[in-house]
């Protein structure tokens, strides 16, 4: 779809959604893929070594080079293109995704061998999520479209990924085995690599501008950027506090995923397929939330939306599995957990681009969501260990108990006042030298 409209910043005067379209569908593909695997890995771990700190391990070493990889290539995003970078590195976590089942079938895997693969997947991962997401803002101007409904599509596709992902993560477990699943990220990887080389325009997701820089700086330019984005960030109080409580609640989030619900399966009896039950409840109902937000949260207070979707989305889902309750009622929590998730992205999303500079844009994301992604892959192994030493209920109690404590004592910080202050474009200019136009730079959960 095309029409007649302005240009600005170098794009064409012409309409088009085809850049957010093909984005989007990236976007899913790839993110679909990765929840296939985050049940298909976790539990091919578990069948084969019959350990929970095996398990652990294993998701530490994908999600530990994830954060630190996001985090370091802000500046080389905002540098080379985030077209570029995207493209290439979801190759690069296709071939270690693909090479795990391979090697499997040849009778050559094990688990030192496991495990530098699963880091590279990681690895890559990393900047190829946060290329895809620093080119939101971009196809939304391309597009027409208004930022806010930009990111909050973007959210949506994010939440139906997490539905699709685990319900065909489960079934390929249950149906085909887990190395099935392993293979199905590998082509997930490949068709998100081909969208966004051959649906995104070419003058898309190019190098951001800088200031020149003086003779001899090159080789000072890389920790120059990535120093912009950490200045930034020390200025932003709201935002460091929201990385804080978000790092400890992923922290747990992990935990829950890649080890509880595992463990609750298996020693429950009822299998891998329920755990992609579970997650599609979840995920059905955070695309419901996602969606209810993006019509009417503009309309609330922000600090109401953002605890009441905590207290969903957190405690309620560690106590009713540690409860033994029956299967409609552990359905009916993680819907209504994921209705409560549906909403908070969108919050999460609308405070980073009403604060954050285009031109910071690669490497302020990248450093906020690796920040609040740091505690991720300790996630797994934390709850291996405790569940190693102490059984699943107790550790399952404790989680539940850290989530509410985080989620609303986090909520007496003063700073916390300005999520509800006006959001129109004087919100956007508080100091000299922010009053760069706003983006979609976001912090996730």
């Amino acid at each position: 779809m095309t029409e007649d409209a302005p240009g600005g910043d170098g794009i064409s005067g012409r309409r088009s959604l085809r850049p957010l379209g093909g984005l989007l569908a990236a976007m899913a593909v790839s993110l679909t893929g990765t929840r296939i695997s985050a049940i298909a890995l976790p539990w091919f771990v578990l069948v084969t070594t019959h350990s929970a700190t095996r398990t652990g391990l294993v998701a530490f070493c994908e999600m530990a080079p994830y954060v630190v990889v996001k985090a370091l290539t802000g500046p080389l995003v905002d540098r080379a293109g985030p077209r570029v970078i995207s493209w290439s590195t979801d190759l690069v976590s296709a071939a270690a995704a693909g090479a795990v089942p391979l090697l499997h079938a040849l009778d050559l895997l094990s688990l030192p061998l496991l495990l530098p693969l699963v880091a590279l997947i990681g690895a890559a991962r990393g900047p190829g999520d946060l290329a895809k997401e620093v080119m939101v803002p971009e196809a939304a101007e391309r597009g027409r479209v208004p930022l806010e409904r930009a990111t909050g599509l973007s959210g949506v596709t994010e939440r139906l990924a997490a539905t699709l992902g685990p319900a065909a993560g489960g079934s390929l477990v249950a149906l085909l085995g887990p190395l099935t699943g392993l293979a199905v990220n590998a082509a997930c990887f490949v068709l998100g690599s081909l969208i966004i080389a051959l649906t995104l325009p070419r003058g898309m997701g190019r190098a951001s501008e800088e200031a020149p820089l003086s003779e001899g700086e090159w080789e000072s330019g890389y920790w120059r950027r990535f120093g912009a984005g950490c200045r930034f960030l020390r200025s932003e109080p709201l935002l460091l506090t929201l990385i804080v409580m978000v790092g400890v609640t992923n922290l747990l989030d992990a935990a829950f995923t890649t080890v509880l619900v595992p463990v609750w399966a298996a020693e429950s009896g009822r299998g891998p397929a329920v755990i992609g039950l579970n997650s599609t409840a979840g995920g059905v109902a955070a695309v419901a939330g996602s969606l209810v937000a993006a019509a009417v949260a503009h309309r609330m207070r922000r600090r109401v939306v953002f605890f009441a979707g905590f207290l969903l989305a957190g405690a309620p889902k560690f106590l009713i599995l540690a409860s033994h309750a029956p299967m409609w009622a552990v359905l009916l929590v993680f819907a209504a957990g994921g209705f409560g998730a549906g909403f908070l992205n969108p919050v999460l999303a609308a405070l980073s681009f009403e604060r954050v500079p285009r031109r910071l844009l690669g490497r302020v994301n990248a450093l906020g969501d690796a920040l609040a992604w740091a505690g991720i892959p300790l996630g797994g192994l934390i709850a291996g260990a405790a569940v190693t030493s102490f059984g699943l209920v107790p550790v399952l109690l404790l989680g539940g108990a850290a989530y509410f404590l985080t989620t609303n004592l986090a909520g007496l910080r003063p700073e916390w006042r300005e999520m509800d202050r006006p959001r129109g474009p004087g919100a956007r200019e508080r100091r000299p030298g922010a009053g760069d136009r706003a983006n979609g730079s976001r912090l996730t959960k």
